[in-house]
């Protein structure tokens, strides 16, 4: 027996994408019915989970791929300029949650810690060197500090400088206004809150299809795990938010925007530090340079993380390879994501990305002594009894055919909406969550034109700087900045004082 129902929105998916969707169509359009389907128990489980991303809050602070060298040796600051706005939008919109008593308690999923860049090598500190004075003039970086003095380094990072020999250069930036964000424990928050303006989440559901019906509504088939029924959910508009699980749920819908687009799996690997000793004596992100051949998301980094109110210690991440699109996923997605019209393209991303090939083959035959090595390149004295491997989550990048040829790999987050709207997927991995609110502003202006004129006040209000430029009005990102510092309780790290 199936039953069936009617629906404004479904949300498929409860993680930081699905949450932060639903949250701003309840401010915008609080009478739309809306209900949510996750085949896990409960939200924020897989790619949001705080043991299954880096919790960054990525603003462009600390990586370094954000910021390449030209041929000309100058350094581009654009992408970095671009992340950093879109982090200041999911600042506003948490601020505007937590001042409107919709979510309360910033520090259980908001924490400052300063962000670092940190390079070894005459060559990479040039570059350091570079970026730093490219950033630092920029209003979004004001407070960087760049220093190439081992003894200043010390006081920094006293854990990474122990018993190091110094044998070549050695350099670093630092910037306070740096968060970490702990985006399980935001997700399982914004669920919360959903549930009490009385959108129906249902956990345990799993989507099994996607279908277009002859009215123009879109009817979502999904197996209902503890009862062993399936129903159907015909909506007005779905969106498709399952971290890995979207391509194929997006293949699914059949819509001309889905062909001609592939998904590659990467898994990652952390170390975990099991000593409070040790993990209390480093306070920073520090992020790396990648390797030759790496992928952008595995720039090694060590970051001080707060995950259930406590202080942690990460390294990481190890690539792996698995043909999942999710943790919990099966060993056949890789291949069954495979269709006649996207073929040619996945083919061609294999015979483009053999050295990222041959790097996630080296990373999965690590041993963990191996992992060890890698790690006392960041902290010399690192002994193997403190620290543990900890599974992160599955990332899939994007591959489909651009400017730059057919099947190139994109590394970033990308929208795929159908071109009426009424259906839209969100794919790819970092910068990922970090960007969720800038990313869901997309969602509805690629999906509710028609809406957008009469919403825009209510988006102003709870996003001021929605349509403005912030690093053309540093005044306006100043504000923001305190203003938004001061309610998510970081204003201690501010590189200028505020006058309350």
């Amino acid at each position: 027996m199936s039953r069936q129902t009617k629906t404004d929105v479904v949300l498929i998916g409860a993680g930081t994408m699905s949450a932060t969707l639903g949250s701003l169509l309840k401010e915008l359009a609080p009478d739309w019915e809306i209900k949510v389907f996750e085949k896990l128990e409960n939200a924020g489980e897989e790619s949001s989970n705080e043991w299954n991303n880096a919790g960054t809050g990525h603003s462009a602070l600390c990586e370094l791929n954000y910021t390449p060298q030209r041929p000309d040796g100058s350094i581009d600051i654009s992408k970095a300029v671009k992340v950093n706005e879109q982090f200041q939008l999911s600042r506003q919109f948490w601020s505007y949650l937590v001042k409107s008593n919709l979510i309360s308690n910033p520090h259980d999923f908001i924490m400052p810690i300063p962000h670092m860049s940190l390079v070894e090598g005459e060559e990479n500190v040039a570059f350091l060197k570079k970026r730093f004075e490219a950033l630092s003039n920029n209003p979004l970086f004001q407070g960087m500090e760049f220093s190439d003095d081992p003894e200043q380094l010390k006081e920094w990072i006293p854990l990474i400088m122990e018993g190091r020999t110094l044998n070549e250069p050695i350099a670093a930036t630092k910037i306070d206004t740096g968060t970490d964000v702990n985006f399980g424990a935001l997700t399982r928050m914004l669920f919360d809150h959903l549930k009490s303006k009385n959108v129906e989440v249902h956990y345990r559901h799993c989507v099994k299809d996607i279908k277009r019906t002859s009215d123009g509504l879109w009817e979502v088939k999904v197996y209902n795990m503890d009862s062993g029924q399936t129903e159907f959910h015909a909506a007005k508009f779905v969106f498709i938010g399952g971290g890995g699980g979207s391509l194929p749920l997006l293949q699914k819908t059949g819509i001309p925007e889905s062909k001609h687009i592939g998904g590659f799996p990467v898994s990652g690997l952390f170390l975990v530090c099991n000593n409070p000793e040790v993990a209390e004596k480093h306070h920073a992100k520090v992020y790396g340079k990648a390797k030759v051949g790496a992928p952008p998301m595995s720039v090694p980094h060590l970051d001080s993380r707060y995950i259930d109110n406590k202080k942690t210690l990460l390294f990481g991440p190890f690539a792996g390879f698995s043909p999942k699109f999710l943790k919990t996923g099966s060993n056949l997605d890789l291949i069954g994501s495979v269709k006649p019209n996207n073929v040619i393209t996945m083919l061609a991303a294999g015979v483009k990305e053999m050295s990222l090939t041959k790097y996630l083959i080296q990373q999965v035959m690590l041993s963990n002594e191996q992992r060890m090595e890698e790690l006392r390149e960041f902290i010399p004295s690192a002994k193997n009894e403190d620290w543990d491997v900890v599974t992160a989550g599955q990332r899939v990048q994007v591959i489909k055919d651009t400017e730059a040829g057919k099947g190139t790999l994109q590394f970033g987050t990308e929208v795929v909406s159908s071109s009426d709207g009424s259906i839209a997927a969100l794919l790819g991995a970092s910068p990922g969550a970090s960007t969720a609110v800038h990313v869901m502003l997309e969602v509805l202006e690629k999906c509710f034109p028609e809406h957008m004129k009469e919403w825009e006040s209510k988006i102003k209000e709870m996003i001021p700087s929605y349509g403005v430029s912030l690093v053309e009005n540093p005044d306006l990102f100043q504000e923001i900045l305190t203003s938004t510092s001061e309610t998510l309780g970081l204003s201690e790290n501010l590189p200028f004082q505020t006058v309350s």
